[in-house]
């Protein structure tokens, strides 16, 4: 029987997103939508997808996105469905574009982009990007999202991922209240509290989405296989900001998570 690539996250998913930080979502969007975005995304690296000796540089930053297999990838139904399921119906905004995107080739260099880190989401306007914030209502920013446009094996340059990591930076931005964090401040022991979680590849097929919880702690890797790695890590952004007191007790699992990390 071929699965209903539709449906909502069920109970079980939504309680691995509440306890890991994210949830995979398989074919998203098709192959055919990925082969068309990579056509794209190969003319704007300046390499040559049949000449290796093009491929000069560990990694590779691109833009932002938004012609239609990138716009049409972020908002398959399945997607919708996994947003309105994570984040709520109604407050999030449909992606318009996708970026940016780090694309990795194989190399023996090390592309010096590789610290534990979490997508910081507001303060953007200062030139320094370890200056950036984030605080404990993830302001500006829903979720996580990994697009994986080519086909990521474990040799491929898969975003690592510590699973559970988003309950120990919830407990470290609450005394910082709305005003939250720097970059740099919550990187400055590089993320020990979570150094004991388990690690997990961003690993599957072209098509692949994963949606993770804003706070989660990733890293990227050196690429050790033999084909490049096109892979867009937008946030999705929320409609309206996210809550830990609503008087009707509506939370979504963004919401839950954070709650129950730090004991609301």
């Amino acid at each position: 029987m071929t699965p209903d690539t539709t449906a909502a996250p069920d109970a079980d998913a939504i309680a691995a997103f509440l306890a890991d930080g994210f949830i995979r979502i398989d074919r998203a969007f098709s192959q055919a939508m990925a082969e068309e975005a990579r056509a794209i995304l190969w003319r704007d690296t300046g390499c040559d997808p049949h000449d290796r000796s093009t491929w000069t540089r560990p990694v590779v930053r691109l833009g932002h996105y938004a012609q239609p297999p990138f716009r049409d990838a972020a908002n398959g139904p399945a997607l919708h469905a996994a947003f309105d399921a994570l984040v709520g119906p109604g407050r999030w905004l449909p992606p318009m574009a996708l970026g940016t995107f780090p694309v990795r080739f194989p190399s023996p260099e090390d592309s010096g982009d590789d610290g534990w880190h979490v997508d910081v989401s507001f303060g953007e306007e200062n030139p320094d990007f370890m200056e950036w914030r984030v605080n404990i209502h993830s302001k500006g920013r829903a979720l996580l999202m990994l697009f994986l446009f080519s086909d990521v094996g474990p040799e491929d340059a898969p975003t690592r991922i510590r699973a559970g990591s988003h309950i120990d930076v919830a407990r470290r931005l609450a005394p910082a209240g709305e005003v939250g964090l720097t970059l740099r401040e919550l990187a400055a022991d590089g993320f020990a509290a979570s150094a004991d979680r388990p690690e997990v590849l961003a690993t599957g097929e072209a098509g692949t989405v994963y949606l993770c919880h804003p706070f989660l702690v990733h890293a990227a890797q050196r690429h050790r296989g033999t084909e490049p790695r096109f892979m867009a890590q937008p946030p999705l952004l929320p409609r309206e900001p996210i809550r830990l007191e609503r008087e009707d007790g509506a939370y979504s699992p963004v919401e839950q998570a954070i709650r129950m990390a730090i004991g609301t």
